[in-house]
């Protein structure tokens, strides 16, 4: 028997510096503050547009070493936007707050990568509609990303699914 999960909910970090990487989530992705722990130092933030009680969790530990990158353990968090115009925005975003790594298209998914304060790899990405994926059903390349052409071609086009705004209680 397997576990009959439909996506994954919420992702938890651990930070040199909880105020900083606060300050880096709300202003990359406008992320709000709903819920605070100041026994563990924790913090837990929520989207904007999430239906989620938080999308993400973020535990204070102080400066330890970073293990090398490739080392065991997470390689990145991916964050899917609802348009490709999201994504262009998002991609703007990244590089103004200094967090853009590098852009790529997967076929059925487009995505732009970033690092926030500590170094914690990330992904923000928009996913084709279905009907579309094609020969990208079952493959996943890393090619070149042209996002004015993606742009062009897809706008106007949601495929988030149903996002349901929740009141913020911070």
């Amino acid at each position: 028997m397997t576990i009959d999960a439909v996506r994954l909910n919420h992702a938890v970090l651990y930070v040199s510096d909880l105020e900083n990487s606060i300050a880096f989530y709300r202003n990359a992705f406008g992320m709000e503050v709903m819920a605070r722990e100041r026994r563990a130092n924790a913090a837990f933030l929520r989207l904007p547009r999430s239906g989620n009680h938080h999308d993400l969790g973020l535990f204070g530990v102080g400066a330890r070493p970073r293990p090398a990158r490739g080392a065991l353990g997470l390689y990145h968090l991916a964050w899917q936007v609802d348009t490709i115009e999201d994504l262009d925005s998002a991609r703007t975003t990244l590089e103004s707050v200094g967090a853009l790594t590098g852009t790529s298209s997967h076929g059925a998914t487009k995505s732009a990568y970033g690092r926030d304060p500590d170094g914690n790899e990330f992904e923000v990405m928009w996913m084709l509609p279905k009907s579309d994926w094609g020969a990208f059903a079952n493959a996943a390349p890393v090619d070149h990303l042209n996002i004015v052409a993606e742009v062009e071609r897809w706008t106007g086009v949601a495929t988030a699914g149903e996002l349901v705004p929740v009141e913020n209680h911070s």
